[in-house]
C-alpha cells in the first residue's frame, strides 16, 4: 500500500475523530471511555504545534486511514530533545506494515527538530502496540500499576523508550 502524508490541519477534523473514537469504544489503546465530540480535534493541534503530526491516505481509495504525531513529552527546556509517540490506523488497515512506515516517518521528522528520544505510553491491555514496540527498537522503561480502570477494568500505564 502507498500512503501520502498529509499535515494533520482542520480540513481532516471528522476523520481523525471517528479513528480515534473507533479506538476509545473498543479498545484501551485510548485513554477515554466515551466517544469525544469533534471538536476535541483541536486539542490535537494544540499539542503537536512544533512537532510533526500527519494524516495518512491511502494512494489508491483517497481515504483516510489513520494519523499520527509527536508531541512533547514536557513542556520543560530540559526535555525538548524527547517527544511522545501517537499513532492510530483504522482496524481494517491494521497488520498492513503500516505502522512501521509510520514510525519510520515520525523517527526522521523527530530527528529533523532534535528529537533523540521518544517514548511510548501503552495499556498493559494493549498486546499488540506492547508487541509492536518491542519488535522496533523500544524497550519497557516504566510501569505505573493499575493507575488507569477503563470500563471497571484496572490497567497498568507501560512506558517504552527509543532513543534515536
Amino acid at each position: 500500500m502507498n500512503l501520502i502524508y498529509e499535515s494533520m490541519t482542520e480540513k481532516y477534523c471528522n476523520e481523525v475523530i471517528d479513528i480515534f473514537n473507533y479506538y476509545i469504544e473498543n479498545s484501551f489503546a485510548a485513554y477515554f471511555e466515551s466517544k469525544l465530540p469533534y471538536q476535541f480535534f483541536n486539542k490535537f493541534l494544540e499539542i503537536t504545534k512544533g512537532y510533526p503530526a500527519y494524516v495518512l491516505i491511502d494512494d489508491k481509495s483517497k481515504k483516510v486511514i489513520g494519523f499520527c504525531f509527536l508531541k512533547a513529552y514536557s513542556p520543560l527546556p530540559v526535555f525538548k530533545e524527547t517527544a511522545e509517540i501517537t499513532y492510530f490506523i483504522e482496524k481494517s488497515e491494521t497488520g498492513k506494515g503500516i505502522g512501521k512506515k509510520v514510525l519510520n516517518l515520525l523517527q526522521s521528522e523527530g530527528k529533523k527538530i532534535g528529537i533523540q528520544h521518544i517514548l511510548a505510553s501503552i495499556s498493559s491491555h494493549n498486546n499488540q502496540s506492547l508487541n509492536f514496540h518491542k519488535n522496533n527498537g523500544f524497550s519497557e522503561c516504566g510501569r505505573l500499576h493499575n493507575v488507569g480502570k477503563k470500563n471497571k477494568k484496572s490497567f497498568d500505564v507501560v512506558w517504552m523508550e527509543k532513543s534515536i
